[in-house]
């Protein structure tokens, strides 16, 4: 940790009492925390969706939306230590690091992480002048999405989203008598005949996604769509390129 102040969060139940910053708590009614800025000014954050709807494979892709995820996000991870970039896992509690230690540190966290139903970032401490990865299926309301975007920016971060999309998702291909569960809960959806919903749903979903891509360009972030049905090499190139620039750029002036 940095020894320039960041900021004052609430306590959590697994803060240390030594943490405490009674001056500032004696104003609240609410224990407070100072929190200090990590050291490291320039890095590369990941953030991967864990949520059940994530975990959906239609018959039409390679793997499950998270397993295409966590690949881009190793991957890409990779490609930054290799080229001395410092990369970290928003919300595991690291500060940014070098080395394959911290791709491996990042990998063992994907690999091992359960069902989240939270499908938003967490409010965690992130490193100002920094890159951020979101990569999600985006199926929340753009409300609560917008909302975490803007306190990620806030926060002094760019940000690129990757959208994460099955192609069954996209085009619908369904036909005849067609039952739909829920990946969340118990609600399902049963119809006759679904193809006579198929221009509809089409038309909802993609406006959903121009949503999202207008969110991320309201705050001059980057937007990338990416089917699981795709060979994943393409997204990680215009991944690379995108903010593998950007970081250059920083470093430049």
């Amino acid at each position: 940790m940095g020894e320039s102040f960041w900021q004052f969060r609430r306590y959590a139940q697994q803060d240390p009492s030594s943490a405490i910053d009674w001056r500032q708590s004696a104003k609240s009614q609410h224990l407070f925390v100072r929190e200090r800025e990590w050291e490291a000014a320039q890095a590369v954050w990941f953030w991967r969706d864990g949520s059940r709807t994530m975990r959906y494979r239609s018959q039409f892709a390679e793997m499950t939306k998270i397993d295409r995820a966590t690949l881009l996000a190793l991957a890409l991870g990779s490609l930054f230590v290799r080229g001395g970039e410092r990369i970290a896992l928003l919300g595991d509690g690291h500060a940014p690091a070098l080395g394959r230690a911290a791709l491996r540190r990042i990998a063992h966290e994907l690999s091992q992480a359960p069902p989240d139903d939270d499908t938003l970032p967490p409010d965690a401490p992130i490193t100002r002048d920094s890159q951020f990865v979101w990569l999600s299926d985006f199926l929340s309301h753009t409300s609560a999405t917008e909302a975490a975007m803007q306190r990620l920016a806030n926060s002094g971060v760019s940000g690129t989203l990757v959208h994460i999309v099955d192609p069954a998702e996209e085009d619908f291909p369904f036909e005849g008598r067609t039952r739909f569960d829920s990946l969340t809960n118990s609600d399902h959806e049963l119809f006759g005949r679904a193809e006579t919903v198929q221009e509809s749903y089409r038309t909802r979903f993609r406006a959903h996604g121009e949503e999202v891509q207008a969110l991320a360009r309201k705050l001059g972030w980057s937007y990338l769509a990416h089917r699981t049905d795709r060979r994943p090499e393409t997204a990680l190139i215009a991944l690379y390129g995108e903010i593998g620039g950007e970081l250059v750029q920083r470093r430049l002036t």
